[in-house]
């Protein structure tokens, strides 16, 4: 148990005790505990194996490279289409952590996690340009070139979230909109989340 990480499981006003049965069993596996992120983060040899976060609705393990485990237990959750390398085992009770069929299970993830990583295994991600581009945005791109090479020169995570965030809505007005909000910080060289 890192020290530095303690905090996060006593501030914890909801999920206290799902967060603290997963926080033990993780560690029976004999990951290294880190603070990643404002959660807590479980390596093997400095490679992120396994994170535990809360949310309203639920508390998780998510795995960095889930969508390379085998699913045997089907636990594994997609948070949303988007997603493509991260997989959820989601709680909504202790009881649901403390049987002993589910620690059994969820060794077995994590175990099969450190070993993808001694196999250096990567997902394949899909291509920046495997994306779709909203039209609204392609207009933009088409008129104003500087728009385009300062698109262009941001990293792929970055032009990724640019395209999943105009290409979102249903309404073309509110497409145009988040096009027109977001040109000045693309031209700046910043990503969507960027200050």
């Amino acid at each position: 148990m890192n020290p530095k990480v303690d905090f996060y499981f006593s501030k914890a006003e909801q999920w206290q005790k799902e967060l603290e049965q997963l926080r033990r069993i993780v560690l029976d596996c004999g990951l290294t505990e880190e603070l990643k992120w404002g959660s807590p983060c479980y390596t093997f040899q400095k490679a992120n194996i396994v994170l535990i976060h809360a949310f309203k609705e639920y508390c998780a393990l998510l795995f960095f490279k889930g969508a390379l485990l085998k699913d045997t237990h089907c636990m594994l959750i997609q948070q949303t289409e988007n997603v493509q390398a991260a997989r959820q085992i989601r709680f909504t009770n202790v009881r649901e952590i403390i049987d002993p069929d589910v620690i059994s299970g969820l060794k077995t993830y994590i175990y099969e996690a450190i070993e993808v990583e001694k196999a250096g295994l990567k997902v394949e991600l899909k291509k920046t340009t495997e994306f779709t581009i909203a039209e609204e945005f392609q207009n933009k791109l088409d008129e104003i070139p500087a728009l385009k090479t300062a698109f262009e020169a941001l990293t792929p995570g970055r032009q990724r979230a640019y395209l999943l965030y105009f290409s979102q809505p249903k309404q073309a007005k509110t497409r145009e909109s988040r096009v027109e909000k977001s040109m000045l910080q693309i031209l700046n060289g910043k990503g969507l989340n960027d200050g």
